[in-house]
């Protein structure tokens, strides 16, 4: 089965990586795609995403890295994907999550939504938060991939910890 893991990764945090590696045990392939999304204005741009997160995943053979725009579920058949796998944080989350996966299978019934909840340590970690405590200056090194930290502290310079 292969499976989409789509969202804005900006950045990718330690939370996405545990959904992408809980992924690779349930899939054949998992395919993070970068959305872009023209509401929002990115930290990153999508090649520096995609190029982070290949770096992260490199130790995964079976994740590939990619970008789209539009519907997810119409990149998904486009790719061959059988599922979309996202990750649930709150019951806040779950609720977005079932209604956009009622809507995907409004519009495409083959494909199917894996949810699976983020492990405890994750629970309250999202890219906004990674984000937020950057540029007021606190670490985010046990947040986010170290290189991806690196990345984060260059575009909050003056911000970064001793």
């Amino acid at each position: 089965m292969i499976a989409i893991y789509p969202g804005s990764f900006d950045p990718i945090t330690l939370g996405h990586l545990d959904i992408i590696t809980r992924g690779t045990r349930l899939c054949d392939r998992v395919i993070v795609a970068v959305l872009r999304n023209p509401n929002k204005v990115p930290l990153f741009t999508i090649q520096q995403r995609m190029e982070q997160i290949r770096h992260a995943t490199r130790h995964l053979d079976t994740v590939e890295v990619d970008s789209f725009e539009g519907l997810t579920v119409t990149y998904a058949q486009l790719r061959g994907a059988t599922a979309l796998l996202r990750g649930l944080r709150a019951v806040s989350d779950f609720e977005m999550e079932l209604q956009m996966a009622h809507t995907n299978k409004t519009l495409i019934d083959q494909i199917e939504t894996i949810f699976l909840a983020t492990s405890n340590e994750y629970s309250f970690l999202s890219s906004s938060v990674v984000k937020e405590v950057a540029k007021f200056g606190g670490s985010i090194d046990h947040l986010v991939p170290q290189h991806v930290a690196l990345d984060i502290y260059k575009c909050y310079a003056k911000n970064h910890p001793a």
